[in-house]
């Protein structure tokens, strides 16, 4: 199965849990995701699987659209809700100029410390690890990037806001910093994702909605079936119906919608061939696109292609042999 699929992640689930998940419910060992979520944090998070997880490296810079609570009063061990409390709590009054004027000096580029508890590594060893075992954590700060920070809402010592960030931003040390900056101390109470790349919540599906269909279609004793995916192979799962087949195929993001900012090409059988052996081919329309999606068909992705020269493209990755 060659596919990407959104899911709306829940509460008190990593996003390998929600790989592992995957994995038994498509029963398809390749699956990855495109950016982790914290366990605390629900929302957008995109799976690819089979030779579509090769578009991974496509996706490591993605922006990422986030709302959340930020509460005031009090810090934790982990910048979140989750975390230990680290200083004693203390009502808080907040107004709304205040917040706005704070805000202001979080857009743009910062340099920001990330939480002791992340997958930042310190010596080849993730630094949750080593905060887990209450060891010292020393991390330096690193420059992101908050495109809008958006202030929704303050109601006493609550804050309701939205950013759209670039990637390797924390929420967390945001909460974590605007506590600092205003003496009180603040984490983050809840999180929510709703965009990353060109991946939405109107994309999005549950563990449970993706689930519930195979299961209900097991149950109805047709064991064994033949399923088309979006990139128009034919694959035999275990459960589904064939008059299913097109519902499923809701659940997945047509290959033509990944990657908008690359052009897309449908290759003859000819050109087709050449680029599912690695050879080079000639694309006389696109002589000043970097990159190009090249499709066999209207669904079947079968490689990335980079310019090397002119008109001269080369395939970078090739997903369909």
């Amino acid at each position: 199965m060659n596919a990407v699929l959104i899911i709306d992640k829940p509460a008190g689930l990593t996003s390998h849990d929600v790989v592992n998940r995957a994995r038994r419910i498509l029963r398809e060992r390749s699956i990855g995701h495109l950016g982790t979520l914290d366990p605390m944090a629900t929302g957008v998070l995109p799976l690819v699987t089979g030779s579509l997880t090769r578009l991974a490296q496509f996706y490591t810079s993605s922006e990422k659209i986030y709302e959340g609570v930020i509460r005031f009063g009090f810090d934790t061990d982990t910048y979140d809700a989750e975390g230990e409390p680290t200083t004693e709590p203390r009502e808080v009054t907040l107004r709304a100029e205040q917040i706005e004027a704070l805000a202001a000096r979080f857009r743009g580029v910062i340099q920001q410390t990330p939480p002791a508890f992340s997958a930042k590594k310190i010596k080849g060893i993730p630094a949750y690890k080593l905060a887990r075992k209450q060891k010292e954590v020393v991390l330096q700060p690193v420059q992101v990037e908050i495109k809008e920070f958006e202030i929704l809402a303050v109601n006493v010592d609550r804050v309701r806001f939205r950013a759209r960030v670039a990637s390797g931003t924390y929420m967390r040390s945001v909460a974590h910093d605007m506590g600092r900056e205003l003496a009180c101390g603040a984490h983050l109470e809840s999180l929510r994702r709703t965009a990353v790349a060109e991946f939405t919540l109107e994309d999005a599906h549950t563990l449970d909605e993706i689930a519930n269909l195979f299961h209900s279609e097991k149950s109805n004793g047709h064991p064994d079936r033949s399923l088309s995916f979006p990139e128009g192979k034919t694959t035999a799962v275990e459960g589904p119906r064939v008059d299913v087949a097109s519902e499923l195929d809701s659940l997945f993001i047509h290959p033509r919608k990944l990657l908008p900012n690359f052009p897309s090409v449908t290759a003859d059988e000819p050109t087709a061939a050449r680029i599912r052996s690695g050879r080079s081919i000639n694309l006389p329309d696109f002589s000043r696109a970097p990159q190009v999606k090249v499709f066999a068909g209207q669904s079947t992705l079968i490689a990335i292609a980079t310019r090397v020269a002119g008109t001269l493209f080369h395939p970078k990755i090739v997903l369909c042999t």
